[in-house]
């Protein structure tokens, strides 16, 4: 599968973009890194990443936040290893349990019952995320790109090619985005 992804760094002169090399990201927290790295003085990065005409991703790092994503097909991105790092249990709505919440297994072991089978098909329908937008569509609203746009640029058919080109636009950004391209 081509991907294409570019770092957008932001600073006091506008935009700074390079193309990352992701061959070494194999977490979430690879991306905030290398994100990180390309900053300015902790300034905004924003990661545009696309799988051709399948689905796109902004991961949004400010310093040392947690990063904020927002992807325009949740279910699409699933199909993908660098959409799978971005599907993080927060932003499917999963809540993750510490090890002291964890059950015993030994009493998990005896109360099995006739209805595994019905429980495993809903943990796993209920694991698979959504077709359409997923995230924080929020995260370019004081960059210069509202929520609702965003969402309607990921709902309205175009390619992730042409949305990532319009967000570059409403950001201010698109001739450095295109540079990397």
């Amino acid at each position: 599968m081509a991907y294409f992804a570019a770092l957008l760094a932001r600073t006091e002169d506008g935009w700074d973009a390079t193309e990352p090399d992701l061959d070494s990201v194999e977490t979430l927290a690879d991306l905030a890194d290398l994100a990180r790295e390309a900053s300015v003085d902790e300034d905004t990065v924003i990661v545009f990443l696309e799988q051709e005409d399948s689905w796109f991703a902004l991961v949004r790092v400010d310093g040392e936040e947690d990063p904020r994503i927002y992807l325009s097909d949740g279910a699409a991105a699933a199909r993908s290893a660098y959409g799978e790092i971005l599907l993080t249990d927060e932003l499917l709505g999963r809540e993750t349990a510490s090890v002291a919440e964890l059950p015993d297994l030994d009493e998990l072991e005896a109360e099995e019952s006739d209805t595994d089978e019905d429980i495993d098909d809903e943990a796993v329908a209920s694991s698979q995320p959504p077709a359409g937008p997923l995230g924080d569509a929020g995260l370019l609203d004081d960059l210069g790109m509202s929520e609702e746009d965003l969402v309607e640029l990921s709902n309205d058919g175009a390619l992730p090619g042409d949305a990532l080109g319009a967000i570059a636009e409403a950001l201010g950004c698109e001739d450095v985005l295109e540079a990397v391209r």
